[in-house]
């Protein structure tokens, strides 16, 4: 799908935001097209809720990491957009020193950085996430909450959960899946046996969340059917 069919859905479906990714703007996007996405945005209406600068920081592989190593393209990449938010990847401790390289060029710019709570990762469990957080110790540095990712480590996601990251909590990103015997088996937001959305919005709303939630994907094939669905249903939970 190009960007304008993506920004399209999404300003007729009545989203806030887009959250941008490589497969659409990344680091490898020639300026122009990424001053000419920022400018259609800007016609309609949408903010960039959070950008993911390359490919493998969501595949979460080990050049995942990579990106601490020469953060600039990516703090350029966030002002060209007008977005105060990147996405990053940890693997191993000694990535904690380059993370806080990172939020020091990026606060500079007023710019934040954060990680999501992922498999094979810093990121898999809620303690494990705080102490990252709290050793890389920068105030522009915090995490992005994603629930179906701490089930699969075997981590509660609920109240408790969100009450030690509330001071760090940056951005909500919401997926559904529930374990069919083998693995996992990915479901709409809406559907049962998965994720308890009535927890996570009651816990969101106890900490006083207010930043942006995301829609990660779907299992749904018709990608605006599936926009439009993910958008009703999150929007009666945010009500």
């Amino acid at each position: 799908m190009r960007i304008e069919q993506l920004i399209g859905i999404a300003a007729q479906t009545g989203y806030d935001a887009v959250c941008m990714r490589a497969s659409q703007i990344g680091i490898q996007t020639p300026v122009e097209d990424v001053t000419r996405t920022r400018q259609l945005l800007t016609r309609k209406s949408l903010q960039i809720s959070m950008v993911t600068g390359d490919f493998p920081i969501p595949i979460n592989d080990h050049r995942g990491p990579d990106a601490l190593r020469n953060i600039t393209p990516y703090l350029d990449l966030a002002e060209m957009l007008e977005a105060d938010l990147i996405r990053i990847a940890m693997k191993k401790e000694e990535d904690i020193v380059w993370a806080q390289r990172s939020a020091d060029e990026a606060v500079e710019r007023q710019i934040r950085v954060a990680h999501q709570s992922h498999t094979k990762s810093l990121f898999e469990t809620v303690e494990g996430s705080v102490s990252v957080i709290e050793s890389v110790a920068r105030p522009n540095f915090g995490l992005i909450y994603e629930p179906s990712n701490l089930m699969m480590c075997g981590q509660t996601y609920g109240l408790e959960t969100l009450k030690r990251f509330a001071p760090y909590l940056f951005n909500v990103y919401l997926q559904n899946y529930t374990p069919d015997g083998t693995g996992y088996r990915q479901l709409r937001l809406q559907d049962k046996g998965g994720i308890n959305f009535d927890q996570v919005f009651e816990g969101l709303d106890r900490i006083g969340y207010h930043g942006y939630v995301t829609v990660h994907d779907s299992p749904l094939a018709n990608t605006e059917q599936a926009a439009i669905q993910s958008h009703n249903y999150l929007k009666q939970l945010i009500g």
